[in-house]
C-alpha cells in the first residue's frame, strides 16, 4: 500500500558554486566570439573586461590567464546578454546590430555605450533589461 511521505520544506542557504578558471577561460573564448559578431575594436572589449588593451590582445593571442572573480562576473553577464538577444531575435544578425543601435530605454545610447561605462553594473544594467523584455524565465 502506498503511503505518504514527510517533504523536507526548510529552505536551504543559497551558496553558489564559483565559477572555475577551466569554465572562465571557455566564456572568455566564447565571448571573443561574441566580440568578433558586435565588431568591437579591441580598446572596447578590454573597457568591457576591464583590463589594459595590452594585456586583452594577449590573452586573446594566448589564451586567458587567471580570471578574476569580477572578471568571470563579466564574462557571464555578457553571455547572458548573447543568450538573451538569441531568445528575443530569431535573426541572429538582429540581435549582434542591437548592441549599437540607439535604445530609448537608455535615453537614445546603445546598450554598448552604457556597457563601455566600464563598470560591471553599466552591464548588468544592459542584462537585466534584456532580461525583463524576453521575460526572466
Amino acid at each position: 500500500m502506498l503511503a505518504l511521505q514527510p517533504v523536507d520544506t526548510v529552505p536551504h542557504a543559497f551558496r553558489p558554486d564559483p565559477i572555475t578558471q577551466e569554465e572562465a577561460s571557455a566564456m572568455f573564448r566564447a565571448v571573443l566570439n561574441l566580440f568578433g559578431k558586435w565588431e568591437l575594436t579591441d580598446e572596447q572589449a578590454a573597457t568591457l573586461l576591464d583590463m589594459p588593451v595590452r594585456s586583452f590582445r594577449r590573452w586573446k593571442a594566448e589564451g586567458p590567464g587567471r580570471v578574476s572573480r569580477d572578471g568571470a562576473a563579466r564574462l557571464s553577464n555578457l553571455m547572458g546578454i548573447h543568450k538573451a538577444l538569441r531568445i528575443i531575435f530569431s535573426e541572429a544578425q538582429r540581435g549582434y546590430a542591437w548592441i549599437k543601435a540607439g535604445n530609448a530605454a537608455f535615453a537614445g545610447a546603445s546598450a554598448l555605450d552604457v556597457m563601455l561605462g566600464g563598470e560591471l553594473t553599466d552591464i548588468m544594467r544592459v542584462r537585466r533589461y534584456l532580461d525583463a523584455e524576453r521575460g526572466a524565465w
